[in-house]
C-alpha cells in the first residue's frame, strides 16, 4: 500500500514538471499509443479471448478499432481544440481580449471495467493524455489477462512516470481512492460508483461515473419487425449480453409479442448456428460468480427460448423470457447477461409511464415508423442517450457525448467530449491600462450618475450584432460629417483661390496703371 502511495506521488511530481503541457508531447504520446495497438494487437486479442472468449474479429471490431479511430480523431483535431477560444465581449470589454484557455486538470485516476476491458481503459486514457494530464491506470482485476497486458505494455510505449498502471483487487482500489486526485473516471456499477463518489468528496475531487442501469427497448406496432428484431438481437447478445448499453428488456403490445419471439429465435440461429455453444462469435460470462448471479435471475421465470447453461464453461445460451412480472427480480437488477425479458404494454403512453417509474437508464431504444412516436418518447422520458430504430450505435459516433444521467452516471466522454471532460476551461481577460474615464464608474465615491451609466453599460446587454449596427450607424454619421467638412473646405478653398486670383489681377492692374502714368508723364515732358 505504501508503494501505491509512492506511485501516485511520483505521477504528480512528473506532472508538476510541466512535461505534459506542450501539444507536441501529447501528440507524441498519442502516436505511441497508436503504435502499441498496432504492434501488440495479437497480445491484446489473446488476452480478450482468455477473459471473455472474444474472437479476434470481435476484439478488433468492438475494442481495438474504436480505439484506433479515437486516436486518429485526437491527432487531427487536438491543435484546434486546444487553441484559445474567443468569446463574446461586453460593451465594457470591447477593446480587451476575452477567451477560454484549456489547461489540464492535473493527476487523473481511471478505473476500468471488465466487460470491455481494453476500450474502457483506452478511450478515457486517450482523452486524459490529449488534455495534458498525468494518469494512474487501474484496469479491472476481473479481466485479469487484459490487466496484465496493460501492466506489461503501457510502460514500454508511453511515459512510465506520468502514466503508471496499478493492478490488484478491492484493497488496491480502496487504497488508491484514499489518495488525492484532480479527477476520477470510473466505469462500472452504481453501487461501486457511490463508493467512488464518497471517497472523491473527501478531497473535493470531481468525478465522471459511467454506470449502467436497465436500458428499455420499446417496439411500436407500426414498424418493420424483421429489421427491428434483427438489430435488437445483435445488440442484446453481443459480448454475451455483458454490455452496459445493451437492450435490457423489451416493451411491446401483446399482439406482436409472439412474432417478436419467433423472429429473435430465427435470427439467433442465423447469427450463431444451431449450436450456439460452438459458435466462435458467442462469448462467455466473465466468471462463475457472475454466472451464478445471472442464473439466479431465471428462477421462477417463463423461458420462451434458450436457458441452457454450463457452469464449468461459464456458458449461458441466449434466452428470452415472456409473461414477466414488473416486480420480478430480473426486472429489478441490471441483467448484464444474455437474458431478454419481454413486458407487454397496451400503448406508447403506458410504455413511457413504465420507463419513467424506474431509474433513468444509460440508453433508451425505440423502434417505430412514426416520427411523432419517436419524438414523443424522446420528449417524455430521460436517459443518457437515445437511439431510434437501432441499438448501441450512438456509442460509435465521436461527436455525440456518451454518458449517463441520474442513477446511470454523470459526465460524458468520446471525441471532443473526452478532451473537454479532462480539461479545465480557464476564463481569461486581458486589458490595457487605458480608458480610465469609462472604468471610473466602478470607483468610489458613488453617485446616481455613475449608477445610471452602470445600468446602461451592464443591463442593456447589447448583443454584438446590435452593437455592430450601432457602430456602423455612428461610423456613417462620422463619415457624413467628414465628407461635409471636406466639401465645405473645398468650396472655401475655391473661394480663397478666386480671391487670390482677383487680388493678383488687381495688383497687376495697379502695376500697369503706374507704368502707364510714368510713361505718359515722360511723353509729355
Amino acid at each position: 500500500m505504501e508503494k501505491l502511495k509512492h506511485v501516485v506521488e511520483q505521477a504528480r511530481a512528473a506532472f508538476n514538471t510541466g512535461k505534459t503541457r506542450p501539444l507536441a508531447f501529447r501528440i507524441q504520446q498519442l502516436k505511441a499509443l497508436k503504435k502499441m495497438v498496432q504492434e501488440k494487437e495479437k497480445e491484446f486479442t489473446a488476452a480478450l479471448k482468455a477473459d471473455l472468449n472474444k474472437s479476434q474479429y470481435n476484439s478488433f471490431s468492438y475494442e481495438l478499432m474504436i480505439v484506433l479511430g479515437e486516436i486518429e480523431l485526437m491527432l487531427e483535431k487536438l491543435p484546434e481544440w486546444a487553441s484559445p477560444q474567443d468569446v463574446e465581449k461586453t460593451i465594457l470589454t470591447l477593446t480587451d481580449k476575452t477567451y477560454i484557455h484549456r489547461e489540464p486538470l492535473g493527476l487523473v485516476l481511471i478505473i476500468g471495467a471488465w466487460n470491455y476491458p481494453f476500450v474502457l481503459i483506452m478511450q478515457p486514457l486517450i482523452g486524459a493524455i490529449a488534455a495534458g494530464n498525468a494518469v494512474v491506470v487501474k484496469p479491472s482485476e476481473v479481466s485479469e489477462h487484459t490487466a496484465k497486458v496493460f501492466e506489461e505494455l503501457l510502460p514500454q510505449y508511453i511515459d512510465k512516470d506520468l502514466y503508471p498502471v496499478v493492478n490488484g483487487g478491492v484493497p488496491e482500489t480502496t487504497e488508491l481512492l484514499k489518495q488525492r486526485f484532480d479527477h476520477i473516471f470510473y466505469t462500472g456499477n452504481s453501487f461501486v460508483g457511490k463508493i467512488v463518489m464518497e471517497a472523491a468528496s473527501k478531497h473535493l475531487t470531481p468525478v465522471t461515473l459511467e454506470l449502467g442501469g436497465k436500458s428499455p427497448c420499446y417496439i411500436d406496432e407500426d414498424c418493420n419487425l424483421d429489421v427491428a428484431c434483427r438489430r435488437i438481437t445483435w445488440g442484446k447478445y453481443m459480448n454475451c449480453g455483458q454490455t452496459c448499453i445493451a437492450p435490457d428488456y423489451i416493451l411491446c403490445d401483446q399482439s406482436i409479442q409472439k412474432d417478436v419471439v419467433e423472429i429473435i429465435k430465427k435470427t439467433l440461429k442465423e447469427f450463431y448456428g444451431e449450436n450456439v455453444k460452438n459458435s466462435p462469435d458467442y462469448e462467455r460470462i466473465v466468471n462463475k460468480r457472475h454466472f451464478k448471479r445471472i442464473m439466479g435471475l431465471l428462477e421462477g421465470q417463463k423461458i420462451a427460448y434458450g436457458g441452457e447453461a454450463d457452469e464449468s464453461a461459464c456458458f449461458i445460451a441466449p434466452t428470452i423470457l415472456t409473461d414477466v412480472s414488473p416486480e420480478a427480480r430480473v426486472m429489478q437488477e441490471e441483467i448484464f447477461g444474455p437474458i431478454l425479458p419481454i413486458i407487454t404494454v397496451k400503448s406508447i403512453d403506458e410504455a413511457i409511464q413504465f420507463i419513467n417509474q424506474r431509474e433513468k437508464p444509460l440508453a433508451l431504444y425505440v423502434f417505430s415508423n412514426n416520427n411523432k412516436a419517436i419524438k414523443k418518447v424522446i420528449a417524455e422520458t430521460s436517459s443518457g442517450g437515445v437511439t431510434a430504430n437501432d441499438v448501441i450505435m450512438h456509442f460509435s459516433i465521436p461527436c455525440l457525448p456518451f454518458g449517463g444521467v441520474g442513477n446511470s452516471g454523470m459526465g460524458s466522454y468520446h471525441g471532443r467530449h473526452s478532451f473537454e471532460n479532462f480539461s479545465h476551461r480557464r476564463s481569461c481577460l486581458i486589458r490595457a491600462l487605458k480608458m480610465e474615464a469609462v472604468n471610473s464608474i466602478r470607483y468610489p465615491p458613488n453617485s446616481q450618475k455613475k449608477l445610471d451609466w452602470a445600468k446602461f453599460f451592464v443591463l442593456k446587454r447589447f448583443s454584438m450584432w446590435k452593437f455592430g449596427l450601432v457602430a456602423l450607424a455612428l461610423l456613417g454619421i462620422v463619415a457624413a460629417v467628414v465628407i461635409k467638412i471636406n466639401i465645405d473646405c473645398f468650396h472655401w478653398g475655391q473661394r480663397l483661390a478666386d480671391l487670390r486670383k482677383l487680388s493678383r489681377i488687381k495688383s497687376g492692374c495697379a502695376f500697369l496703371r503706374a507704368r502707364f502714368r510714368r510713361c505718359h508723364n515722360r511723353t509729355w515732358c
